[in-house]
């Protein structure tokens, strides 16, 4: 079971005088709400997480969408042996998230993590439902921290372009 989250930084808090709901795509995704983030196996107890206090949470809820519908690109779907790749790139180090699609399964490694250190593996399926739900998560959250936030173009357009998937 895959579970994903988030803890929001105190050592990097968001400008006192942020408008929110004018914040523009490139103020959401990489200068407001930095933290950590994690991936967790729960059935196996192993996780990929960050420890740097500076990761646009936001950004990478975001970028996770992105790349669950970059991994799922070849027609034959779930059928498709030809492996398919992605990566989330975290602007401020040099460290990456890879992922790798072959069949139905999606392979998540953290370069910063040794290699003898397996990846983690969830079904595309599950991957999409919990990256949209993650992401659906975080912005109410978000908004409930900061109310101005929930009447943002950019976040209307987020939440319709990545609906909740059952």
């Amino acid at each position: 079971m895959l579970d994903i989250g988030y803890a929001l930084s105190t050592r990097f808090p968001d400008p006192p005088q942020t408008d929110y709901r004018r914040a523009d795509v490139h103020a959401l995704r990489h200068d407001l709400f930095c933290g950590d983030v994690y991936l967790a196996d729960t059935k196996a107890d192993r996780e990929i997480s960050t420890a740097w206090g500076w990761v646009p949470v936001l950004d990478f809820a975001w970028a996770l969408c992105d790349i669950v519908e970059r991994v799922d690109r070849d027609p034959a779907g779930s059928r498709a042996a030809r492996p398919q790749w992605a990566e989330l790139d975290f602007t401020e180090s040099a460290d990456r998230l890879l992922f790798e699609r072959r069949f139905g399964w999606v392979d998540i490694e953290a370069e910063w993590l040794p290699e003898s250190e397996p990846p983690l593996s969830f079904s595309h399926t599950e991957l999409r439902r919990e990256c949209r739900d993650f992401l659906h998560d975080l912005i109410a959250d978000l908004t409930d921290m900061h109310d101005d936030l929930a009447d943002n173009p950019a976040i209307w357009t987020l939440q319709a372009r990545f609906p909740r998937v059952s």
